[in-house]
């Protein structure tokens, strides 16, 4: 899911499950952090609908974190928050980022936090936003990236995945998308022989889930983009938190009512924080970077602190009732659970011969442990999830919005994807759509690059190859056009 922090999401529900690191509703942070006499801005419960967007890039985080660019202190003091949502002049934005749900408002975390495990302790793998971040959860590192890198946008992320390491192990994967697949920034999963293990969820994930045909290693995409039919549902601000509540329950009960669900865990996490307060320090030292890479100007960032706590469950019927999970027991006596626990856990579960992918997921916290402390399955694991009831938004989807940072991304892979990156408004694309437009110009393009792949597979091309599309040209037939589209990829 997207940008919301650990105590923004589930920080309230420490009044009824005080075992969880919640808030007390004595945090708070001062208008000026460095000025001891400065007003403060205290947490509350009343985060309902966030129209604005706060800050989340590398710098604005650096300021969340430490209250300046002084980023020596260990541990890091949480101060500066109201400081950096001030700084936005955004009307009640530093109450905004205070702010945290109501445990009703967020009913289906609620119940999975008290059915099975809430993992307090997850951090963010970089302090940056989406898509760095997202790299971490599939491949352990971003390749340098603490921002948008077009170049590497365009031509693919180089690195090795967990889905390559499941590949060679001849385990399965799948990755079920709604408006385009954020996993097609990898390289490697545009090869044609992967075109089938990308599926639309709406048509197949439930069907999959009921046959027990689901894969050993699963990705549920959500929607990015936020259109009337088909509201967004990644809780990205300005989109409704109970839409994505929705999304969850969903999710939850195909899993609970397929054949596998006693084979099965599932894990729920955010990609960052979004801006949003929390007030557990993130880890700052003993973190290694992943492959020795620096990244870009200004900041040279080392990779070597984590982000900000995020809202994080693991829900099996092999994990016991209502517990929470709080730092790991390894490898190292630094290791914390962060986006690369998920690799170095699906490593251990699975035992896959391949090598750690990097020096971080070597070095994150796993917890296959947990899945082994019971002798059984439990066979009480609820069959349903509580209704969501009420819209926590005033207000639909606005299809003629402008894209946020992370959906101009995406509509640079999309026009990857169809060819269209090789035009003169490549670097522009994105930029002059509206909400609806770049949903549209996502599905066409993921759609266009899956069918050209499954001709090209068909008329017998190398399963390593990849598909190097054409700009669309509306003077062909659609046939011609994935013929020459595909005819590329040999």
């Amino acid at each position: 899911m997207e940008n919301r922090s650990f105590d923004h999401i589930l920080g309230w529900l420490k009044k009824t499950r005080p075992d969880i690191n919640g808030l007390t509703g004595m945090e708070s942070n001062r208008v000026n952090a460095s000025d001891p006499s400065s007003p403060q801005v205290v947490v509350s419960d009343s985060a309902i609908f966030v129209d604005s967007d706060p800050g989340h890039s590398i710098q604005a985080i650096r300021e969340q974190i430490f209250g300046s660019n002084d980023t020596s202190a260990d541990p890091a003091p949480m101060n500066g928050f109201v400081q950096q949502a001030e700084s936005m002049d955004v009307e009640g934005l530093s109450e905004t980022v205070m702010s945290g749900f109501k445990p009703e408002l967020v009913p289906i975390y609620t119940e999975l936090a008290n059915e099975f495990a809430v993992m307090d302790r997850w951090f963010a793998s970089v302090p940056a936003s989406t898509q760095p971040n997202r790299f971490y959860v599939h491949s352990a590192t971003s390749h340098g990236a603490s921002s948008n890198v077009r170049k590497d946008l365009i031509h693919g992320f180089p690195q090795k995945t967990i889905f390559d390491s499941l590949d060679e192990n001849d385990l399965t994967f799948g990755i079920y998308y709604q408006n385009i697949p954020a996993t097609l920034f990898f390289k490697s999963l545009r090869k044609l022989k992967h075109v089938f293990k990308f599926h639309e969820y709406n048509l197949k994930f439930k069907l999959h889930a009921k046959k027990g045909k689901l894969p050993n290693y699963v990705v549920v995409e959500q929607r990015y983009f936020d259109i009337n039919l088909f509201p967004a549902n990644d809780d990205h601000p300005s989109h409704d938190v109970a839409v994505g509540q929705k999304f969850v329950k969903e999710v939850y009960e195909i899993l609970r009512a397929s054949p596998q669900w006693k084979e099965m865990a599932l894990l729920i996490t955010y990609d960052e924080h979004g801006g949003f307060y929390d007030h557990v320090p993130t880890p700052v030292s003993n973190v290694p970077n992943p492959d020795g890479i620096i990244g870009p100007d200004p900041y040279y960032f080392r990779f070597d602190r984590l982000g900000v706590r995020v809202p994080t469950f693991l829900i099996s019927p092999w994990i016991d009732k209502g517990i929470v999970i709080h730092e790991p027991s390894g490898p190292t006596p630094f290791s914390q659970f962060e986006h690369s626990s998920i690799p170095a856990t699906v490593k251990k579960l699975f035992n896959l011969k391949s090598n750690f992918l990097t020096k971080r997921d070597a070095w994150a916290g796993t917890f296959e442990n947990y899945f082994y402390l019971r002798d059984t399955p439990r066979d009480d694991c609820p069959e349903t999830l509580p209704e969501v009831k009420i819209s926590l938004r005033p207000w639909g989807p606005k299809e003629d919005a402008k894209l946020s940072e992370f959906q101009v991304e995406l509509i640079q892979l999309a026009s990857q994807l169809n060819g269209d990156y090789v035009l003169n408004t490549y670097p522009d694309i994105g930029k002059g759509m509206t909400v609806g437009e770049a949903n549209r110009y996502a599905e066409d393009a993921v759609e266009r690059f899956l069918e050209a792949g499954r001709v090209a597979l068909r008329a017998g091309a190398n399963g390593s190859a990849m598909v190097t599309m054409r700009p669309s040209l509306t003077s062909r037939t659609k046939g011609e056009e994935e013929y020459s589209r595909y005819a590329k990829a040999y």
